[in-house]
């Protein structure tokens, strides 16, 4: 049976994985929007069903522990390895905390779940800005003490 409280943890869900996707989808990245809203939904969602499962077996936290585990499969599909450096590790961790929000949505900790979520978005549309001047710097300062090393993609997406 579905309770109010549920349709509260499922419709935060679906806005603050909106909050998140929006900037993945903003930035151009893979795992957007639709993305984002969808691991946090579900997540979410797997959440509400184990609180249920709770009254009658232990489920609650294998439930858990596979959110955790999936989110980590997918994760590892959106990480792309080239001579260029390796990409999609934001990517990879975004969706893996994109689902710990929904499973603290799912879980009534919807105080926990918005303040994670705005510092998610914080974190990578404050840090993504930081990382341009910083990556030009240390590659600026890379190739001149050391040369000929090949220089390192820094940049993680």
């Amino acid at each position: 049976m579905i309770w109010p409280g549920d349709m509260i943890s499922i419709a935060l869900a679906v806005a603050l994985g909106a909050a998140v996707g929006l900037e993945r989808e903003i930035s151009s990245k893979a795992a957007g929007l639709r993305t984002n809203v969808l691991i946090c939904l579900g997540a979410a969602v797997f959440t509400i069903v184990s609180r249920q499962f709770a009254a009658e077996s232990d489920s609650i936290t294998r439930i858990a522990a596979g959110i955790v585990t999936g989110m980590g499969f997918l994760g590892a599909g959106a990480i792309i390895q080239d001579r260029g450096g390796v990409h999609g590790l934001t990517t990879a961790a975004t969706i893996w905390l994109v689902a710990s929000i929904g499973m603290a949505c799912g879980a009534g900790f919807y105080k926990l779940a918005a303040i994670v979520a705005l510092i998610a978005v914080l974190v990578l549309m404050g840090l993504g800005q930081l990382e341009r001047p910083l990556g030009r710097y240390v590659k600026k300062h890379k190739s001149k003490s050391t040369p000929g090393e090949q220089d390192q993609n820094l940049n993680p997406e």
